[in-house]
């Protein structure tokens, strides 16, 4: 007696539901992506001091599985003759490594006016409840956020970390960073010093 898992014909008919569900994981994160984009957009007009998103690893392989969907997509459709919906799957899989995960690196890292593009994503600076420096291969600005035990990273170019520093710092002055509220804050410590 086989198992379900070791019949060819089982893993030939389960293929199109994971390719769906793939495809709507796919889905969700071009979404997201796309997103942050056109909030890039708006936001670029306040950028302080920005640099380019940096490569994922393996960025080239990422480009390479796109142009390898898109002639499976056209393989698919034209010689298969398969409906659109059966190739949903590889379809947003092909939105995700050829255009969302380029767009994506579009979006201005660093300081803008009301708060910091960190890796992941956009953080008002009133979110923040604390900031802490890593110093290593990589200079990284750690965004601790104010109500979440949840945080978010920044790598800063070393070019631009004594600007960032100083961005920093004034930001803590002007009150868009808020750090107090701790108990027994005695109005004896400058925030300022925390960066």
């Amino acid at each position: 007696m086989h198992s379900a898992a070791a019949n060819p014909h089982f893993a030939v008919a389960i293929l199109p539901q994971v390719l769906f569900v793939l495809g709507v994981g796919f889905f969700v994160a071009d979404i997201r992506l796309l997103f942050q984009f056109f909030q890039f957009r708006r936001l670029r007009s306040s950028a302080l001091l920005t640099w380019p998103g940096r490569k994922p690893p393996f960025y080239g392989l990422l480009i390479i599985i796109g142009a390898v969907l898109s002639v499976l997509i056209v393989y698919k459709l034209t010689f298969l003759h398969m409906r659109p919906v059966d190739v949903f799957g590889e379809t947003m899989m092909l939105v995700y490594y050829g255009y969302a995960v380029p767009l994506s690196l579009r979006i201005g890292r660093g300081f803008y006016e009301d708060g910091i593009w960190a890796d992941a994503g956009f953080i008002p600076y009133s979110r923040i409840g604390g900031l802490t420096w890593r110093e290593g291969e990589q200079i990284t600005l750690v965004l601790i956020y104010r109500m979440r035990a949840f945080a978010r990273r920044l790598v800063v170019p070393e070019v631009y970390y004594g600007a960032a520093r100083r961005l920093l710092r004034d930001k803590i002055a002007a009150h868009d960073i808020h750090f107090t509220g701790k108990p027994l804050d005695l109005g004896m410590h400058d925030e300022r010093d925390d960066v």
